[in-house]
């Protein structure tokens, strides 16, 4: 049975590590709202710029780009979140690969945050209806290894600690979309700041789907699992010692 873990407190830096523009406001930016609001910095860092995300055919890549990256600042914005790092892979063709992980380290050894977020890359069915895009799964493996242990490792990417950025060890991981989560984060006062920033992903509201419902609904069984009306899980990695 798994433990679970009380709510963490408000770290003083966060680092949330995704595949696409939208990816944190579908899932995590309750927390971030709510983390923000008690002090937290929080920095994103996105693998691409979203720029296959969509079925129209009268917009290029390098156009659909620009708007997702628009959409990613604004949403931001809302939950407070000042600085928005896009590494600028193709969407839809990201894999674990060396470079990544050396892009996610220098990220990582540059903010120095002491809790960073990312999302599960070992789940693939999420449901009847959904199966996990390979670039969550992709950007999730490169972070986890990104994370633990590469950052704190002097001798990894040696060339990143010649140009002044020190090995740098998080203390804490939550792992989001994870099957068996251990935590929840209560953001009954953030939910409508949650919504407000998934509704700035304009471009990829077709009326096909109501997301906004989609999203509160999730959020009302994140909470039902702990007797909260809305909340965020995670999977809890807290590492007070070195690896």
């Amino acid at each position: 049975m798994t433990e679970m873990n009380h709510e963490p407190a408000p770290p003083e830096r966060v680092l949330v590590i995704a595949a696409h523009p939208d990816d944190i406001e579908f899932v995590v930016a309750g927390t971030v709202a709510k983390w923000v609001r008690a002090g937290t910095e929080v920095r994103y860092v996105l693998a691409t710029s979203g720029d296959a995300g969509t079925h129209r055919l009268d917009v290029s890549r390098e156009e659909l780009a620009r708007i997702r990256e628009a959409e990613q600042r604004a949403s931001a914005r809302v939950v407070g979140v000042k600085e928005v790092v896009f590494l600028g892979y193709p969407d839809g063709q990201v894999e674990p690969s060396i470079a990544l992980r050396r892009d996610l380290v220098r990220e990582i050894r540059r903010f120095k945050p002491d809790t960073a977020i990312c999302f599960d890359p070992t789940r693939l069915f999420v449901s009847n209806s959904y199966i996990n895009h390979p670039d969550h799964r992709a950007v999730g493996q490169a972070a986890v290894d990104a994370l633990s242990p590469t950052a704190a490792m002097p001798l990894s990417f040696a060339e990143q600690i010649e140009e002044g950025l020190e090995p740098h060890r998080v203390r804490q991981i939550l792992v989001a979309s994870a099957p068996a989560p251990d935590t929840w984060v209560d953001i009954t006062e953030t939910i409508d700041l949650k919504i407000e920033a998934l509704r700035q992903h304009a471009s990829q509201f077709d009326g096909r789907r109501d997301y906004v419902s989609v999203v509160r609904n999730w959020a009302v069984e994140n909470g039902a699992a702990v007797g909260l009306q809305y909340a965020e899980s995670y999977r809890r990695i807290y590492r007070p010692q070195p690896d």
